[in-house]
């Protein structure tokens, strides 16, 4: 028991240390490659890096969850855009644009909404019908997408209030509003995860969903909450980003799921369920906008920052694959 827990923390710990070693090869590099004066481990590079981390990392979160039940949620993109779009537009309805800025909560509440929903229905779809999860939500993905393109003719949709835009770039304690929620999140679905029922029983799900049933785990019900949760992290980046920028354009978010799936696998989280951390998700997600923020720094286009980080991936699985086979062997003998 001990090994396997020195094990799990070896490979949890691994990401952080790849992190070192990318800060460390862009922090030289950066001194003969870049094309600017700056450091790339300037601190403010690094807070703007820590900012840009945010919309995807509070997803990830989510994502986490829903992978270690053993599923996955190919639609969060989509949910993402189609929340913003509801945020934004619902501040020009007839019922709320009276109120002024009295309408921005308001708006949150129903891109909250929105997001949930949307889960709601992936979770119920998967539940009740025994579909793969893979299926209904790659399903959901273009159903969600298409509404968002349905929503405002195929055009931006565009409302900027400059009281929600000054609440997204305030910086209470010095730390700017996106990085404080990112926290916030990691604090609150670290505790779901290590420090409840809900957690524990994510795990055995995901490990092995026969015996979660036969320990009498409701296995439907605890999906679509996963489901509902991922939902809500999905509108709750979308309103961190949007209530700053102001206009979402129909494709915004495409994409996104596999930037997300990818940080979460680097991090360590199985595709098939059972093993995953919140905290190394965390630094998939770092991992993931260093090489990405670190590659253009240094001039590297999109082509080949797309390129690396998929050799990557590919080489994190491969090694992921081997370790768990030694590990199998190990139990047989």
């Amino acid at each position: 028991m001990q090994k396997s827990v020195l094990k799990n923390h070896a490979k949890e710990g691994a990401i952080w240390g790849f992190i070192v070693l990318e800060l460390i090869f862009f922090g030289i590099a950066g001194e003969y490659m870049s094309m600017t004066e700056t450091a790339f481990l300037a601190p403010d590079n690094m807070i703007l890096l820590l900012k840009q981390s945010a919309p995807l990392g509070i997803i990830a979160l989510g994502m986490t969850i829903v992978m270690i039940n053993g599923n996955i949620d190919l639609s969060v993109g989509a949910t993402f855009a189609l929340c913003a779009i509801v945020m934004l537009d619902s501040m020009t309805w007839p019922i709320l644009a009276p109120l002024g800025d009295w309408a921005i909560p308001f708006a949150w509440g129903l891109a909250l909404l929105t997001g949930m929903l949307m889960g709601l229905i992936n979770g119920l779809i998967v539940w009740k019908t025994g579909v793969d999860a893979f299926i209904v939500t790659l399903g959901a993905m273009l159903g969600f997408r298409g509404l968002v393109f349905m929503y405002n003719g195929e055009q931006p949709t565009f409302h900027l209030n400059w009281t929600m835009v000054d609440i997204a770039e305030s910086a209470p304690l010095g730390i700017p509003l996106p990085i404080l929620v990112f926290a916030v999140c990691i604090a609150v679905v670290w505790w779901i995860m290590n420090r409840t029922v809900h957690g524990r029983n994510a795990y055995a799900i995901g490990d092995n969903r026969e015996a979660a049933v036969n320990a009498g785990i409701k296995v439907g019900p605890h999906m679509v909450w996963n489901y509902v949760l991922i939902g809500f992290l999905a509108a709750l980046s979308s309103i961190t980003f949007y209530s700053e920028s102001g206009s979402v354009n129909p494709n915004d978010g495409m994409l996104y799921e596999l930037w997300i799936i990818t940080a979460v696998v680097l991090g360590g989280t199985k595709l098939t369920g059972g093993r995953g951390s919140i905290i190394a998700t965390v630094g998939g997600i770092l991992a993931i906008q260093l090489m990405r923020k670190g590659l253009g720094f240094i001039g590297a286009d999109t082509a080949m920052v797309n390129l690396v980080i998929g050799s990557i991936l590919i080489a994190v699985l491969y090694l992921d694959r081997q370790l768990n086979r030694k590990g199998e062997e190990e139990l047989k003998i």
